[in-house]
């Protein structure tokens, strides 16, 4: 009764709609500058942008980053190509001292 007390109508109010960015115009140049220069960590950024006076949380600049394709994404196979210790490749399991118990 109160909305149609108010509008003359029962009909729902809109839900959602368009957000703006938060990152956009001159802080995203200066954040897709900033990012081509080094190394950066996401929440290192949230606090470069914070000291600018620009208001944005983990999730904004994570979404900026990934649709700006910007991210460093480490090589594939990386780590687990190499051997462990650096000496010489493990031996054949043929080859593997058998127990003393007779």
């Amino acid at each position: 009764m109160k909305r149609v007390e108010e509008t003359g109508s029962v009909e729902p109010s809109q839900i959602g709609g368009y957000k703006p960015k938060a990152i956009s115009g001159e802080h995203a140049v200066w954040l897709s500058q900033r990012i081509k220069k080094g190394d950066f960590t996401i929440r290192g950024l949230v606090a470069e942008l914070a000291g600018r006076g620009v208001k944005a949380d983990y999730h904004s600049v994570w979404d900026f980053v990934h649709v700006e394709k910007l991210s460093f994404k480490k090589k594939r196979g990386g780590w687990r190509t190499r051997s462990t210790r650096g000496g010489a490749a493990a031996s054949p399991v043929g080859k593997v001292s058998r127990s003393r118990r007779r």
